[in-house]
């Protein structure tokens, strides 16, 4: 946990934010996974660290707005939960550790919060996105289980967005320990990888990483040589040469804060000339959106650059061609990048992503634009010192998309379909960096990660000798 006086101070921000009434704040539960005693690990729903801190299941965090009152209730353990766990300070120790004063049984919260309802008061909580969250708000407030989350509380999901995009200081110190982590998982999987072996031995290297420095995965590992299914977590191939490796993952910190890196290379030792000119097509773009990065320019202006460099840099390969402008105004650059070019990150890999993504990603006159590629922009909203974000731009060759494309004879004057043929097993490339959003740029979290073609190659190299 950060020092107690963190938790009072977010808290007392939140306060501020927000009218009357009484904040409720749902602490996750443990999940079985086949049965009750066997479940999945524990994580913590991440606005009640933020808020609380306390990593540990069945708690529920209530602030009352009206007196400046706060209270955990959490269940002491018993003697069988020592026996079977181990012991651990008590939940009185556990509220001052936040600097929370009142502490009380579970048995209680359903009494308080009854009590509020009859005088009228309202009951602030934010969207529940686990079952036995829902379950619990519905016995807890007396709300029709299919009302749950639509009852949830608009003005506190926008005060918590506003106050969680701003990172502070002992935020971003965690990010950058992430990015460090995240960074050698990616260089485990560059040295380790060859072909021969299958996709999960890489991973398996990936993930010891992680867990070697005291945290976890922020997210399931893709590493495919199918990059060009986006979300790609079948491990089961095995390396070939001539193939590419697209690895996507970071690391979550034993605070939680979350890494989220993508490298693509080559199987072999080097890239094939076409691997290279596709992988310089999106290294180019990804360092100039990371370039641009500042305090009051819209995300969506940086995604839409990202998508005409694509476009330019496919029009040098003859696989589209006419006006690049008119091309990523109609959307036909989205065959190739059919992804936003980045997401909001911290406590979670798509930041709030549970509080409602519009909410997040867009405000203001900044809405989501429905086009196929557009939609899937996850931030589009002018940009703020203190927000941390991914750019990981790519080009993708999706065999079912174009062949569909093409039989439609969809933006036929714009893609170079007859050009396209021997891409189809191309799969895809994907670079992808964190940043924080400073006074008048951004900086890198965590130590540079090679992605190069010369600083890539020159690890294969000697990783291919050494093995």
């Amino acid at each position: 946990m950060f020092d107690a006086q963190i938790y009072l101070n977010r808290r007392k921000s939140l306060h501020k934010r927000m009218g009357n009434g009484l904040i409720l704040f749902a602490g996750n539960e443990l999940s079985s996974i086949n049965y009750k005693d066997n479940t999945y690990p524990f994580r913590q729903d991440s606005s009640f660290l933020y808020y609380f801190g306390i990593d540990v299941p069945n708690i529920h965090g209530l602030i009352d707005l009206d007196q400046g009152q706060e209270t955990i209730f959490g269940r002491e353990l018993s003697m069988d939960d020592i026996v079977w766990e181990g012991n651990q300070p008590t939940m009185g120790e556990k509220a001052q550790m936040c600097g929370v004063a009142h502490v009380l049984p579970p048995t209680d919260l359903q009494h308080v919060l009854h009590k509020a309802l009859k005088q009228g008061r309202k009951i602030h909580y934010l969207p529940p996105y686990r079952p036995e969250t829902s379950i619990s708000l519905h016995q807890l407030l007396n709300i029709a289980l299919d009302e749950v989350a639509q009852k949830s509380s608009l003005e506190l999901i926008q005060a918590v967005v506003a106050q969680r995009s701003i990172k502070a200081a002992e935020e971003v110190a965690e990010l950058h320990k992430a990015g460090n982590i995240s960074r050698n998982m990616h260089l485990a999987a560059m040295k380790v990888a060859k072909a021969g072996i299958k996709e999960s031995e890489v991973a398996a290297a990936v993930y010891k990483e992680a867990i070697a420095a005291g945290g976890t995965i922020a997210y399931p590992i893709i590493l495919t040589v199918n990059g060009q299914t986006l979300h790609n977590h079948y491990h089961g191939n095995t390396l070939q040469s001539g193939q590419m490796v697209l690895i996507d993952a970071g690391a979550e910190t034993s605070m939680h804060y979350a890494g989220d890196i993508t490298r693509s290379f080559p199987v072999d030792a080097q890239f094939s000339s076409r691997q290279k000119e596709i992988y310089q097509i999106v290294l180019d773009t990804e360092n100039a959106a990371k370039d641009a990065l500042k305090p009051g320019l819209a995300f969506k202006d940086i995604h839409l650059m990202a998508a005409k460099m694509i476009t330019d840099g496919l029009k040098s390969l003859a696989l589209m061609k006419g006006d690049t402008e008119e091309a990523v105004q109609a959307g036909a650059h989205a065959l190739f990048f059919p992804h936003g070019l980045g997401h909001m990150m911290g406590l979670d890999v798509h930041d709030m992503e549970n509080l409602g993504e519009d909410y997040v990603g867009y405000n203001g006159n900044i809405v989501r634009n429905p086009q196929f590629g557009l939609k899937s922009l996850r931030l589009g909203r002018i940009l703020e010192k203190g927000f941390v974000l991914t750019v990981e731009p790519g080009i993708y060759f999706i065999p079912e998309l174009i062949d569909q494309w093409k039989a439609a004879d969809k933006f036929k004057n714009f893609i170079n379909y007859q050009a396209l043929e021997p891409y189809k097993n191309f799969s895809g490339i994907r670079i992808e960096e964190n940043f924080l959003i400073t006074d008048h740029g951004a900086e890198l979290l965590g130590q540079a990660i090679p992605k190069t073609i010369h600083e890539v190659e020159n690890i294969r190299v000697n990783s291919l000798i050494k093995q």
